[in-house]
């Protein structure tokens, strides 16, 4: 009996590893399809998106289960942005307004020009789980989007948001701290 335990825990260890070099090359050739990939861009399991549109500064950690839809327009996202699991970044909706025609039949080619639009991380954001990120948005720097938020306006730096839809709760910092705050990251972290 023991021998067939020591089998199946060295079984799954080696499945584990499997899956992690899957996963790996996995996030390797989504990062090659970005236009911009920074340095320290970690991408976890079972995210998905249209690449091609995403744009990612430095020091991006981008959670298990993320959905970046951007047919027309870009996601640019700053440097210093954590994304928790299950993140949702929608920068376009359907046509609706062609009388006689299904919305599935809508092209991309069709869509004006509102329909689609880039949101913006503005970069050392912190982006809860589940969080939705609609058309259109700004992330302002340093401000956190609280998990379950769906965000369809621009966000202030250095709010904290939430809700259904988003509302800012309260902020990060005082004005005189926020001046401290990114005169130490300036002086701290310089490249």
């Amino acid at each position: 009996m023991k021998i067939k335990m020591t089998i199946c825990y060295a079984l799954v260890r080696v499945i584990s590893i499997f899956k992690r070099l899957y996963f790996h090359i996995i996030a390797v050739y989504q990062k090659s399809m970005m236009p911009l990939c920074g340095e320290n861009v970690f991408l976890e399991s079972h995210c998905d998106g249209n690449w091609n549109n995403v744009f990612c500064g430095n020091d991006i950690h981008i959670g298990k289960n993320n959905l970046f839809m951007c047919a027309l327009a870009s996601i640019k996202i700053g440097d210093h942005v954590m994304f928790g699991p299950n993140v949702t970044v929608i920068t376009g909706d359907h046509r609706t307004d062609l009388i006689g025609r299904y919305v599935t039949t809508v092209t991309n080619e069709e869509k004006l020009p509102d329909n689609d639009q880039s949101v913006i991380f503005e970069g050392d954001n912190w982006i809860g789980a589940n969080a939705v990120i609609l058309k259109g948005v700004t992330i302002g720097r340093g401000s956190i989007v609280a998990s379950g938020a769906v965000v369809n306006h621009d966000i202030p730096p250095y709010s904290i948001v939430g809700g259904v839809p988003a509302k800012v709760i309260k902020y990060r910092f005082t004005e005189n701290q926020i001046i401290e705050h990114e005169k130490v990251l300036n002086d701290t972290y310089k490249y």
